[in-house]
């Protein structure tokens, strides 16, 4: 193995990135989240689309100062 992160790797990356962003944190993880969509092949990343989108939803809703909508925590 060369140390390079496996398209998987990105993956579940960027999922926990999406169940554990906060309002303080949500900026910082959706830029991280970016950098590791740029990291995985062209043809992987659509397997990632509804944690980024959610990650986008998340981040407007912060912004004007209400909760996410992924039910009551």
């Amino acid at each position: 193995m060369n140390g390079t992160p496996s398209p998987a790797d990105l993956l579940a990356r960027i999922k926990a990135l999406y169940y554990k962003t906060s309002r303080a944190t949500i900026d910082r993880d959706f830029d991280t989240a970016v950098d590791l969509l740029k990291a995985m092949p062209q043809d992987e990343r659509p397997r990632a689309t509804v944690y980024m989108e959610g990650l986008a939803e998340m981040r407007k809703e912060f912004k004007r100062g209400k909760g996410p909508r992924r039910g009551s925590e």
